[in-house]
């Protein structure tokens, strides 16, 4: 049965969301409709591109995701649509595919986009899925473009002894990810100690498995599923707790060899 997600700044108060899943199911109505995210923050790719970019895979390949934020509605507005990884992307052109992917150099396509219509993005979206699954070559969904809107994503920083990254998302629970990968960490700790410093708190000097490795109402420090650091309180809100948020710098310094 043919899949596909949706992710948007639309909210569920309005009547956005049900437009255009009621557009998909007049184009095909065997199709299996997944409701990602709508409350993504107005505007916000960054917080887009990170739930779509950790969520997609664990979809069959083949699946469609269509992405709606900061969407320009204008003559002006340019829609894509994307294969990458054996899966299919369409939203807008702003910068949001690249946050979540990189530069792209292939399979990418320009959808023709009419605004003589009433939400027009609605016939847009169905008009990509239906030629998708209608099985149509992927090469005639629009014209080919050869580059993205691109959009810089903050890396972390390093030195032989250091890294020094900053807070990229929180999530429902307050838990604060933090832009170090796991991969990046091990590289240049080599086996050494460590500390893990963020504002004025007593500094992290290892890292759990789960959550519940420390005691309720403790702060600790892991790698999650997506394979970042993540700085969490069990059982409380580390953001509210530590101080915490977007963009706040949290810094790793490495010293001897362990014993």
């Amino acid at each position: 049965m043919p899949i596909v997600t949706l992710t948007s700044d639309f909210g569920l108060a309005d009547h956005y969301v049900a437009m255009i899943k009621g557009a998909l199911l007049t184009q095909r109505k065997d199709l299996t409709i997944v409701d990602i995210s709508h409350n993504i923050k107005n505007y916000d790719i960054v917080q887009g591109a990170f739930i779509l970019k950790n969520a997609y895979s664990s979809f069959p390949e083949g699946s469609i995701h269509i992405v709606s934020i900061n969407t320009d509605y204008s003559p002006d507005g340019c829609f894509l649509a994307i294969r990458h990884n054996n899966h299919y992307f369409i939203g807008p052109d702003n910068g949001i595919f690249s946050l979540m992917f990189g530069s792209l150099k292939q399979d990418m396509y320009e959808l023709d986009y009419e605004v003589d219509e009433d939400f027009p993005i609605k016939y847009l979206f169905a008009k990509a899925v239906g030629h998708i699954f209608g099985g149509m070559p992927f090469n005639e969904i629009g014209i080919p473009v050869d580059a993205i809107e691109e959009r810089i994503t903050l890396l972390a920083v390093t030195t032989p002894n250091q890294i020094r990254g900053s807070v990229i998302y929180v999530d429902n629970y307050e838990n604060v990810i933090v832009n170090i990968s796991q991969e990046l960490f091990e590289r240049v700790a080599q086996g050494r100690n460590f500390t893990i410093t963020f504002k004025r708190h007593q500094p992290l000097k290892k890292l759990s498995d789960n959550y519940s490795d420390a005691p309720v109402g403790e702060t600790l420090g892991f790698f999650n599923s997506s394979g970042l650091l993540e700085i969490a309180i069990n059982m409380g809100k580390a953001s509210s707790l530590l101080g915490l948020q977007l963009d706040d710098m949290i810094q790793v310094d490495f010293s001897e060899k362990a014993s």
